[in-house]
C-alpha cells in the first residue's frame, strides 16, 4: 500500500514577514491558521513563522533570519534562487482572479492557455516566488 497523503503545505523562506502576510492575507485572502509568538526587534513587530489557509490551499511562511539579523537589503543570489519555485494552486475562475487583483493594484498579465490545456493566470509574490492559479480550459 502506498502512502496515504490529505494535503501539501509548502514551506517558503521570506525576508519580510509583514509584507508576506500583508500580499497572502490581505490580498489574496489567505487566513493565519497559526502562527510563532510576536517579536519586536529593528525590523518592527512581526513573527518568525504562520501556517496560512486559503480555501483547499495551504502555505507557510517562515523569515530568513532571526530578530535583529536581517541585512538591511535583500541578498541577490538568494533571491534569485525564489524564481526557481512555482506553486500551482487551483482557480476554478483564472480570469475573475485576474480582473479581482488588478483592482487590487496588482501588475499581472491575462490569463493565457499553456499548451497542455491549462488556463493560466502567474505573478510573482513579493518575495518573488511564482504563483499560478489555474483551471482547466
Amino acid at each position: 500500500m502506498a502512502v496515504e497523503m490529505t494535503g501539501l503545505t509548502p514551506l517558503l523562506e521570506v525576508f519580510d514577514m509583514p509584507a508576506a502576510i500583508q500580499f497572502y492575507r490581505d490580498i489574496l485572502g489567505f487566513e493565519i491558521v497559526a502562527s510563532s509568538p510576536e517579536v519586536e526587534g529593528p525590523e518592527g513587530r512581526y513573527f518568525h513563522w504562520a501556517w496560512l489557509r486559503g480555501g483547499g490551499a495551504e502555505l507557510m511562511l517562515n523569515t530568513a533570519y532571526d530578530t535583529g539579523e536581517r541585512p538591511p537589503e535583500r541578498d541577490p543570489a538568494r533571491w534569485a534562487r525564489h524564481a526557481h519555485t512555482t506553486l500551482y494552486i487551483g482557480c476554478p475562475d483564472p480570469d475573475a482572479a485576474y480582473r479581482y487583483l488588478r483592482s487590487r493594484g496588482i501588475e499581472v498579465d491575462p490569463p493565457a492557455i499553456a499548451p497542455y490545456g491549462m488556463k493560466q493566470l502567474s505573478l510573482r509574490d513579493p518575495e518573488g516566488y511564482g504563483l499560478c492559479f489555474q483551471a482547466q480550459a
